[in-house]
């Protein structure tokens, strides 16, 4: 939702954060060329500009650098632009515990609202484009701005159910229907930012997945492969074709 500026404008910083970030005089939503993805597609122009209000900047990650980390204070919350990016807690035995995964026009930074402090770390899966959204700011919109404010509420929402349907996965699936759950799911959104249904590139390795869905890493390779010998998909390394959706929602059906 961010257009690079060559100038810069000052402003009083709302939190600390705000002193790294970069400040354009230009709107920033409404000039944004990936606005076809981003949640913001539906505002008008004056709540576009309400939007602006919000949005820091942009942060650019490369692959494997932290957006935040677990403990750091609350700064902001963050909207994926472009790229993809996971979400994990470190156990107190050192083993990285995967707690989600993040596309295009996705909200993260939210588990630090309550507490002041993050609950997580957020690493980019791949370079990324991060807008970054005040959350000081956008408490003290003004009432007039309902539009945008119903809409980060929606996202809010949209966070809350995504986990619910995580714990229903890991609290009542076998392994199987966790793996056919999880190409579905990443079949629904991949559609919903306008790409192949059926055919895409796992941005986690295998450990990952098997991290986010309770699954040891064999399980995870013995499923994909079971899938691919059965001929519901078609596997190469990270490169994933579905062949028969109807074969893998069946799997959920029993």
């Amino acid at each position: 939702m961010l257009a690079e500026a060559a100038t810069m404008q000052e402003f009083k910083p709302v939190m600390p954060v705000a002193r790294r970030m970069r400040a354009t005089t230009a709107p920033i939503c409404e000039s944004c060329s990936l606005r076809a993805v981003c949640p913001s597609s539906g505002l008008s122009k004056t709540e576009l500009r309400e939007l602006d209000s919000v949005v820091l900047s942009q942060r650019r990650l490369k692959l494997g650098q932290a957006l935040f980390r677990s403990g750091e204070a609350f700064q902001a919350i963050y909207l994926v632009r472009s790229g993809f990016m996971k979400t994990m807690i470190v156990l107190e035995d050192g083993r990285e515990q995967v707690t989600g995964l993040y596309m295009p026009g996705e909200m993260l930074g939210m588990d630090g609202v309550a507490s002041g402090r993050y609950a997580s770390d957020a690493v980019a899966l791949g370079d990324s484009d991060i807008c970054v959204i005040s959350y000081e700011r956008l408490q003290h919109l003004e009432e007039g701005a309902g539009a945008v404010q119903r809409l980060l509420h929606r996202m809010f929402s949209r966070e809350i159910v995504r986990e619910q349907q995580m714990m229903l996965l890991l609290g009542s699936m076998r392994a199987e229907e966790r793996v056919a759950t999880f190409l579905l799911n990443l079949s629904e959104r991949f559609t919903a930012l306008g790409f192949s249904p059926s055919e895409f590139v796992l941005r986690m390795t295998r450990e990952e997945i098997g991290s986010l869905l309770g699954l040891k890493l064999e399980t995870v390779s013995r499923t994909l492969s079971r899938f691919h010998k059965h001929g519901l998909i078609e596997v190469e390394g990270r490169h994933v074709r579905i062949v028969r959706v109807a074969g893998l929602r069946g799997i959920l059906a029993h």
